[in-house]
């Protein structure tokens, strides 16, 4: 009996803890969560930020852009070039008013930076705007003569060769060998000729 009422009383002694680890993990492996944690601690020049309403809609406008409403997306692609904008001349400005060069130099680097951040945003929005279209390439087989190929693990043919799997003998090999039914001999040693024997002297 002591021992039933031990276990019992461990066990209503760890469910809560359990159930807050669990919680917990669910928190942490939360995209909507993190990324309105990572907003509101970003956020504070708005003053205190209820963090419950900003998941809730967080996680609202991220259903709207996965239902195919992107109006949000591309009005936030669109305020971002802009504020790069803003940065882009007002470091331009600030290199301008510089008189050393490596005050001059930082300043017009990060403004050059702004500007092709600014110039991708806008990149990035117009792909959403207008898609790309995919194209399909089909195979397309360019020779200057007759040409057949075969697309099997056969015997192929290429201007009269033959090809298979290691098989490679040309049309002309193949009459050589036929005509006599033998190989040619280039290597039988062939018998003196009598002609012009007598060599006359020389005046």
């Amino acid at each position: 009996m002591v021992t039933e009422k031990t276990t019992a009383k461990n066990s209503q002694i760890a469910t809560p803890a359990k159930t807050k680890h669990t919680r917990a993990h669910q928190i942490v492996l939360s995209s909507n969560v993190l990324n309105a944690a990572g907003i509101a601690e970003w956020s504070k020049f708005a003053g205190d930020i209820d963090l419950v309403e900003l998941i809730a809609d967080l996680g609202n406008q991220t259903v709207k852009v996965q239902d195919g409403d992107m109006r949000p997306v591309e009005g936030m692609l669109f305020r971002q070039a802009k504020t790069l904008e803003t940065i882009f001349v007002a470091l331009a400005r600030r290199a301008a008013c510089n008189e050393n060069l490596k005050p001059y130099q930082i300043n017009l680097t990060l403004a050059l930076k702004a500007q092709a951040q600014c110039r991708a945003t806008l990149e990035a929005l117009a792909e959403i705007k207008n898609p790309r279209p995919v194209s399909f390439v089909k195979q397309s087989n360019v020779t200057s003569g007759p040409q057949q190929v075969n697309n099997y693990a056969g015997t192929q043919s290429h201007n009269g060769i033959q090809l298979g799997a290691g098989n490679f003998q040309s049309e002309q090999n193949k009459l050589l060998e036929q005509d006599h039914g033998q190989r040619m001999d280039i290597g039988a040693q062939a018998a003196a000729s009598r002609v012009n024997q007598t060599v006359e002297a020389v005046g």
